[in-house]
């Protein structure tokens, strides 16, 4: 079993590394067993069993018994297992020997962190984890209680562990890292997840040494810093309608805009209050949120922040509140200031004249205006509108797009905290497959999915335990995020004529 899907993901991979087996047998050759703990053999110092000597040098017809060799060793431990008095006479053999058979008694781990996102570690040597210390962690920390280990495989920063989960996930989490803390203090890091293969449980244990914390060619907030100023940039440029059709003109006007500067600051708003959402509610799980870097759009202003999550996540009820939180709030605000914008009058009496028909492109504004406007509106009717409400629908829209269930944005992490990898895999997969051919005939989508695909797309690091589901009320609270991304989204399908809407 190799893992693959975990092993698609940057920096995931899961590998079987090089591992020397000399398994010496007197009357019939052993096999290699499945479970990897039966085939290592382990010898004190080191050395050669003394029984294996004393055979050799007796019995001259030992050479023609069977022996199991891993082909990757070098022939001279094939040398040395049928040569007694090679052993005794060669030094420099005897030192080869004992180096090799040494070599059985560790799991090899490459160096490299089993985490995507998490920067490769560089060492003089390859990480090793003793024959000793797994069986600690099979027979003394897993056990009967938690997680009955029926297998184990070599894992590219440590052990994967098959078995059988005991009891609700989230109480065998927390009694397997107790002991292992007990066992081995801060050494190690526990991974429950879900073997995509076969969807069964799988304990993943790897050195916490390997978790190296990625790192930027710049400060994180230099960068943001730089994205942030182009991104005030973007929202005062496209609340002056002036400037839209030729955007490079407005360094020569930079005068115009000031005039974009109420606009901006009530898109902002919106931004910022769903930015606020993320890093309260990160703080009160432990979560470390990363600078957010805001990505500018001459076409809507911004497409939002995007923030890294800089450690482990506990588990999918925490992933959820922290991915959910953003968006409520940003939604909450959003549609808040949409309604008085429909309710308020325009302050100069004027406002803003736009075209019945620009409220088909949403479904939530376009059945709100049918409701509050009625009559008033019209197929082909210009119309008369506070500008609050467009400010306050640009933020709307923001928000909607970072609440499409696709890679690592909002609506990407809210689906597999709800339904898994696995269903969000898929989802994610058909998100960003329908953003395609809505690039065909809208140039957002084509820049939203473009930065998804290349910076976004996933996979979502894996969390400290991620077979557990949130509880029911967060799960609901993921889904209206989902359904109010779908509404501000999707056009209203209906025209605006002078019947009643009946729903």
């Amino acid at each position: 079993m190799s893992f693959q899907q975990f092993a698609s993901a940057p920096g995931f991979e899961l590998g079987s590394r090089g591992r020397s087996r000399v398994v010496c047998g007197v009357t019939e050759t052993e096999k290699e067993p499945e479970n990897n703990n039966d085939d290592e053999i382990a010898y004190e110092d080191g050395g050669m069993p003394p029984s294996a000597d004393s055979t050799v040098q007796n019995d001259p017809q030992l050479e023609s018994q069977p022996l199991a060799v891993d082909k990757d060793k070098d022939q001279s431990v094939h040398n040395v297992m049928l040569n007694g008095d090679n052993m005794v006479n060669n030094d420099n053999q005897e030192t080869e020997a004992q180096g090799d058979v040494q070599d059985s008694e560790n799991f090899v781990v490459a160096s490299g962190s089993p985490l995507p996102g998490v920067k490769p570690q560089v060492l003089d040597e390859a990480i090793r984890i003793p024959k000793e210390t797994i069986d600690i962690l099979k027979d003394q920390v897993f056990g009967f209680d938690t997680f009955f280990v029926t297998n184990q495989e070599p894992y590219e920063g440590g052990v994967l562990f098959k078995g059988n989960l005991r009891g609700k996930a989230a109480k065998s989490y927390e009694k397997i890292t107790k002991r292992m803390q007990d066992k081995f203090g801060d050494e190690y890091k526990l991974f429950l997840l879900i073997n995509p293969e076969d969807d069964k449980p799988v304990a993943v244990v790897v050195p916490r040494n390997t978790l190296q914390p990625e790192t930027t060619a710049v400060p994180e907030w230099f960068a943001a810093g730089a994205f942030g100023l182009v991104t005030v940039f973007t929202l005062l440029l496209q609340n002056v309608p002036e400037l839209q059709s030729n955007f490079l003109s407005a360094f020569d006007n930079l005068i115009l805009l000031k005039d974009g500067l109420p606009g901006a600051l009530v898109t902002a708003l919106v931004l910022g209050t769903h930015e606020i959402g993320h890093i309260l509610v990160a703080r009160s799980t432990g979560i470390k949120l990363g600078v957010p870097y805001f990505v500018p759009s001459w076409q809507i202003g911004s497409f939002g922040a995007i923030t890294r999550i800089l450690n482990i996540v506990p588990n999918r009820e925490d992933l959820l509140k922290v991915a959910a939180a953003g968006p409520i709030a940003g939604f909450s605000l959003g549609l808040v200031l949409l309604l008085l914008g429909f309710l308020l009058p325009p302050s100069d009496g004027i406002g803003v004249v736009v075209d019945a028909s620009v409220f088909h492109e949403s479904l939530l504004a376009g059945g709100i205006a049918k409701l509050l406007l009625g009559d008033v509106l019209k197929e082909g009717t210009p119309i008369s509108v506070n500008p609050l409400l467009l400010w306050a629908w640009a933020g709307l829209v923001i928000n909607a797009i970072n609440s499409i269930p696709a890679g690592e944005v909002d609506g990407g992490r809210i689906s597999f905290a709800i339904w898994g990898r696995k269903a969000s895999a898929r989802l994610s997969a058909a998100s960003i497959a329908l953003l395609g051919l809505s690039s065909l005939f809208n140039d957002v989508a084509f820049y939203w999915v473009v930065l998804i695909f290349f910076l976004q797309r996933g996979p979502i690091a894996p969390l400290s335990e991620e077979i557990s589901d949130p509880d029911d009320k967060f799960v609901a609270i993921g889904v209206v995020v989902l359904l109010l991304g779908l509404l501000v989204c999707l056009p209203y399908p209906f025209p605006f004529t002078n019947d009643t809407l009946s729903f």
